[in-house]
């Protein structure tokens, strides 16, 4: 099946996204007399076309940049659209904004249909300030220069140079000497930039105040809790979620790496001995390259589903992956949506790990996600909040899990990956406690210095276990692991959604253990709403709760808990 974009009712089909041609149609927009209710939908409708064409753009941008960083026609390519369309687009659109609420006949509109994209417009009319798109234009174009740095990476192990993704997997290798030799060589690339990172941050964080502050908030935190939509939780709930998790997990998490010491025989854990095998064996290796990961991830869906795996077989047809690590490769992994097309483009860096196999199906439930979601009838309405998108993936790594034979033939073996991806599960909660708190921080204390910023992080990571390994003599390390989460400095206040995801997939996952069938039904149920339904509706029709205290955290643990005493 090779795809194609939606049919354009209102824009050109063969439009060329430069100001000359997009600035009559907004002016058409703004200018037009709208008369009744149906008038006022087939205005949002249009509106919704040109928006969807400028996002599939703009993705098409990103997605090329990020894939070769190193290409300076591609890079120019995404600045021109960051510095020439979206300035000039942004305050046409708070005024089509203004004219949506201003209407007579807004009050006519079904509510229910309308209600949360209403409330994001007048949301979005509140924080709007034109004196911050100059800023927000530079942060747009500051942020990127993080992948620049961070694709550039490379190191030199055994006579050969590896990427920092492929040069991490000889951190499973069973030989203690091998696994030290390839963390320091990665941690010493990393400290290498570390001074270019701080600068970069130093600046990012100063342009993000300034934008919270023109917009009439104390702080960016503040600012970011607005304009992120999180009607639904507050910083104090997310504090509370941080205390949860240093009172549920951290002790869980402790016992298991005393468990890992002993079985390492080791009278210390060092940072590079937690991710080897305790078992003594070799990594797991779920395929030979990325074709194959492709593959195996098709069959795997299409046993879960056959509407599932029929949806990444589209994508290869339509060569909508691009999954190989590579030098020059921004880094990480993401789901882009393609809101034109209806489909995404998902991109990775896979060296042939266990890990890629569970970015493989984290991105593959977003995937999902996307297509579930793509005959809504407005754009807005696939602008799902993180919580929600998440939700989508990480819950797919887990139902995923009983169709993993795919990849692993050996009994023993397919044991073997569910126990780490479950531990891995438990791990993933701290991490998200610690970058949001790290970032609570961060923001709240606008002034700090570098040497501040260091000290808190430290503390912060301290209290939550330090990844329960011993690090001394790596001090300058532990001060700088910041620096390697990419979401800090692209998409800041982007991972309490992590956690708060984490909870509702394990809550999905019992479903679906419990009631395959409806499981699986309700999970792509609450994904079909896109955004029509606010947070906590979309995770009860998922058939959970949206809930991150203590007693709920802990009653989910204790069923991870179980089901891996089962894999024993």
């Amino acid at each position: 099946m090779i795809l194609e974009k939606a049919k354009r009712n209102y824009l050109p089909k063969d439009l060329n996204i430069d100001w000359n041609a997009l600035e009559p149609i907004f002016n058409e927009l703004l200018a037009r007399n709208i008369n009744s209710v149906t008038e006022l939908e087939q205005w949002l409708k249009d509106k919704s076309e040109v928006e969807a064409a400028l996002e599939e753009d703009f993705a098409w941008r990103y997605i090329k940049m990020s894939c070769d960083t190193a290409n300076e026609d591609l890079v120019k390519s995404f600045q021109y659209f960051a510095m020439e369309i979206e300035p000039k687009i942004a305050p046409i659109g708070n005024d089509l904004n203004k004219k949506l609420v201003d209407s007579t006949f807004v009050k006519d509109l079904d509510q229910d249909k309308y209600f949360v994209y209403l409330r994001g417009v007048k949301k979005a009319l509140e924080l709007f300030r034109e004196k911050n798109i100059p800023l927000q234009t530079e942060l747009q174009v500051e942020q990127q220069k993080y992948q620049g740095i961070t694709g550039a990476m490379s190191v030199t192990l055994n006579g050969q140079e590896y990427t920092l993704e492929q040069a991490a997997n000889f951190l499973k290798d069973l030989d203690r000497a091998k696994r030290q030799e390839a963390w320091e060589s990665i941690t010493a690339r990393r400290l290498e930039d570390k001074n270019q990172f701080d600068e970069l941050f130093n600046k990012l964080k100063n342009l993000r105040h300034q934008v919270a502050q023109n917009a009439g908030f104390d702080n960016f935190r503040d600012y970011m809790f607005q304009a992120l939509g999180r009607f639904d939780y507050t910083p104090q709930d997310c504090f509370d979620f941080h205390d949860a998790i240093a009172q549920v997990i951290v002790p869980v998490l402790a016992e298991q790496a005393e468990e890992r010491k002993n079985l390492l025989g080791l009278d210390t854990l060092k940072p590079w001995d937690t991710e080897v095998d305790t078992s003594g064996k070799a990594a797991l290796k779920p395929f030979n390259s990325g074709a194959e990961l492709i593959d195996k991830s098709i069959t795997c869906f299409n046993k879960l589903n056959p509407y599932l795996g029929s949806r990444l077989a589209i994508m290869k047809e339509n060569g909508l992956f691009d999954v190989e690590s590579r030098k020059g490769k921004a880094p990480g992994g993401y789901n882009y949506p393609l809101s034109e097309t209806g489909a995404p483009f998902i991109f990775m860096n896979s060296a042939n790990s266990f890990r890629d196999l569970t970015t493989m199906v984290h991105e593959g439930g977003h995937a999902v996600h996307t297509f579930l979601t793509a005959d809504l009838e407005l754009n807005d309405f696939k602008h799902c909040p993180s919580e929600v998108a998440e939700l989508a993936s990480m819950s797919m790594e887990l139902i995923s899990m009983d169709h993993w034979d795919e990849f692993f033939k050996d009994e023993a073996e397919l044991k073997r990956a569910k126990r780490y991806q479950l531990r891995d599960v438990l791990k993933t909660l701290p991490w998200v406690a610690v970058v949001d708190a790290f970032q609570h921080w961060i923001y709240t204390n606008p002034d700090h210095t570098t040497e501040q910023r260091t000290k808190a992080w430290t503390e912060i990571f301290n209290r939550f276990g330090a990844n329960f390994v011993d690090w001394n003599q790596h001090q300058e390390a532990l001060e700088n692991l910041w620096q390697k989460q990419l979401h800090i400095f692209e998409v800041p206040f982007y991972y309490i959604e992590y956690g708060i995801a984490q909870l509702g997939a394990i809550a999905v996952w019992k479903n679906y253990k419990e009631n395959p069938e409806k499981g699986l039904a309700n999970y792509m149920e609450a994904l079909k709403l896109g955004y029509t339904k606010d947070m906590k509706t979309i995770y009860q029709t998922a058939g959970i709760e949206f809930n991150f205290s203590a007693d709920y955290i802990k009653q989910l643990i204790d069923f991870v808990k179980e089901e891996l005493q089962k894999l024993d």
